[in-house]
């Protein structure tokens, strides 16, 4: 018995633990007001190492909204099966060939035909046959009241399509999340000048969830980089990725804080589409605060519909398209957040797609003052967003790019220590 509590003792003292006061603080932001977000706290606690334990804490035996507390401990993939071993494309669509489903298109990628190849048919459908498997294998699923966390700091999910549908009271904190590479993506050659893969998996999806709260994670395509992918139509690389984060589908009252998105094109969304005013609008109410975008091309984030704060972000690294969009019926309040792009402009800090207003106060470019205002003036936005964060939740900005830049390189991210802005 002693020799069994010492060799225990020893594994405790080496299993890194989580940040210091994860567990006791609270949302800055959307996700304060209302009930706010306080996750599975009091609830049952959990710790699993694999999908299948994953999944069946999610469970929760059989009463998934009751509040729990589950504890990722180091590595879980998405393809990982129950007895183990890891699926890949071929297991889940057998015949399945890249190469053969692009020739169906032609050389220049222009016109799909069941008939200009013998195997065009049949790639068609394992093509749509493998995406519903890889989503019904790698999508988990959080219900409400849960707390969904890193047990040390190198707690990841790989591969892992992690989704809120209609949860409510949500914390997801501590964790390395690396966007799933979709084996099957689809080529669309009507999307855009020249057609556009579209990839069908987020590293992370809120669908009308209300609540949340995700702190202190990484964002990231990790492994299997853009520039690593085959080549496709037009010498450019085949998009595998989705998004990074997503919220649409009338969410609401959502914090996303101290965190990090790296080295990914299309990174966050809000809004389900232009079109998805009778779902959206008067919702989508999101804070964004002290999270750093690196090597980020776009979509940091772009936004339709919603009520969104960006306060204290760092926005660095390869200069983008662009950071900021502002679509339909967006109202997004940007505040003193730093943008580090050495040799660019500040046009390249926001964007129009639709929208009518936005407004700054106080953001840095390069470390000058950015005058946003003026840059979407100049793209026809007006400056009335119609709200003021600090008319509706208590907030402090950082009001120095230094002490911003300085809190975001220390803080911001999974296994990073907690600290007081």
């Amino acid at each position: 018995m002693r020799r069994a509590a010492a060799i225990l003792l020893g594994l405790c003292l080496l299993w890194p633990a989580a940040p210091a006061g994860a567990a006791d603080r609270a949302p800055t932001g959307w996700a304060s007001t209302g009930p706010g977000a306080t996750g599975g706290a009091g609830g049952r606690t959990w710790t699993v190492h694999t999908r299948a334990e994953l999944k069946a804490a999610l469970a929760n035996d059989g009463e998934p909204t009751a509040p729990k507390v589950i504890r990722v401990a180091g590595d879980i993939n998405g393809h990982e099966s129950d007895d183990g071993s890891l699926l890949g494309e071929q297991d889940d669509a057998p015949g399945y060939d890249l190469a053969q489903y692009m020739s169906c298109f032609g050389e220049d990628g222009s016109t799909w035909s069941d008939t200009r190849f013998d195997h065009c048919k049949r790639q068609r459908q394992l093509r749509q046959t493998g995406s519903n498997k890889e989503k019904a294998q790698i999508q988990l699923t959080v219900p409400a009241h849960t707390t969904l966390e890193g047990a040390g700091r190198d707690a990841r999910l790989l591969g892992v399509f992690l989704t809120v549908n209609t949860g409510s009271n949500i914390i997801v904190r501590n964790l390395h999340l690396e966007a799933p590479v979709d084996h099957f993506t689809s080529w669309s050659p009507d999307d855009g000048t020249h057609g556009s893969w579209n990839a069908r998996f987020d590293a992370m999806t809120v669908i009308t969830g209300r609540n949340i709260w995700i702190d202190h994670c990484t964002f990231t395509d990790g492994r299997f980089p853009d520039r690593e992918a085959p080549l496709g139509f037009h010498g450019e690389r085949v998009q595998r990725h989705d998004g990074l984060l997503d919220i649409e589908d009338g969410s609401d009252f959502v914090t996303v804080s101290d965190s990090r998105f790296e080295d990914h094109d299309k990174a966050i969304l809000i809004g389900s589409g232009d079109g998805r005013g009778d779902r959206d609008r008067g919702h989508l109410k999101v804070t964004f605060v002290r999270n750093l975008f690196s090597d980020i091309v776009q979509r940091a984030p772009r936004v339709r519909f919603g009520q969104v704060h960006v306060v204290n972000n760092v926005h660095r690294g390869r200069a983008p398209l662009y950071a900021l969009g502002v679509g339909v019926e967006s109202a997004i309040f940007s505040e003193r957040n730093v943008f580090r792009y050495p040799g660019a402009g500040p046009s390249l800090a926001v964007a129009a797609y639709g929208g009518a207003e936005f407004h700054d106060t106080g953001s840095w470019f390069n470390g000058r003052p950015a005058r946003l205002n003026a840059v979407a003036n100049a793209l026809g936005l007006g400056s009335d967003v119609g709200w003021d964060p600090a008319d509706v939740y208590d907030h402090r900005a950082l009001n120095s790019p230094s002490a911003v830049e300085r809190y975001v390189l220390r803080h911001a991210g999974a296994g990073r220590p907690h600290g007081r802005p």
